[in-house]
């Protein structure tokens, strides 16, 4: 965590442990180097405070201290991030060209359809819907794969929204690795080369606690999940 700039608003990420939205937020403050608190939230029995400022009930919140002592509180992350890019320092993690931006914005909405499916692939309980949900998950990848450069980044050598959007995906699949083969990248060369770059960036890595690994094996057992009888 980095020193605040003076006069720079008091900014506290309220979080989730396993939350991927809340990473995308995380590794966009991580890369603007502003100074954050962060506090987890119990999703499963949610304190007072939380639903009085939360309008959906979930994370990620951002609470922004104002000068004259008051909060504001920012909630979905496209928009906290959105936040972040305009008013912090650091470097810029949209395109200038207005286009650009806008094709940026499109594939950070497919990361979220993306995120959607691997709810399901990760829940699933039987064959066919396992297979079903991977079969997803392999077209949408495919269309990503399609549109990646060179790299080592979503748009070449600079870090960008994109980036802390997919980050937190693959992150799933490093876990899931552990456990059972899915095989959702093997005819994808530039993902997986992407996947490696991002996951060693400190941003990334910083953005979840040691034990995230444990805490989504944990959830997949919770869930009776079909990933884990393919291990058997």
């Amino acid at each position: 965590m980095t020193t605040a700039r003076r006069g720079a608003p008091a900014l506290t990420l309220v979080s989730h442990p396993l939350c991927p939205y809340v990473q995308r937020a995380a590794i966009a403050l991580a890369e603007k180097g502003v100074s954050f608190e962060r506090r987890s939230v119990d999703l499963a029995a949610k304190p007072a405070w939380f639903q009085a400022i939360s309008p959906l009930g979930k994370v990620p919140l951002l609470i922004v201290g104002r000068a004259d002592g008051s909060e504001a509180v920012l909630f979905e992350s496209a928009v906290i991030c959105e936040y972040l890019e305009e008013t912090q320092a650091g470097p810029s993690l949209h395109p200038r060209d207005a286009l650009d931006r806008a094709r940026h914005r499109g594939w950070i909405e497919l990361g979220s359809a993306i995120l959607s499916d691997l709810w399901g692939f990760e829940t699933a309980t039987d064959a066919a819907t396992f297979a079903s949900k991977r079969a997803a998950l392999v077209a949408k990848f495919a269309r990503v794969e399609a549109a990646l450069g060179d790299g080592p980044f979503f748009a070449g050598p600079a870090f960008s929204l994109v980036d802390a959007a997919f980050a937190p995906v693959f992150r799933y699949f490093d876990v899931f690795d552990t456990v059972a083969p899915t095989n959702v990248f093997e005819a994808c060369p530039k993902i997986t080369a992407w996947r490696a770059a991002l996951r060693t960036r400190d941003s990334v890595r910083s953005a979840v606690t040691k034990d995230y690994g444990d805490r989504l094996k944990g959830f997949l057992t919770a869930h009776d999940a079909w990933l884990l009888k393919l291990a058997a």
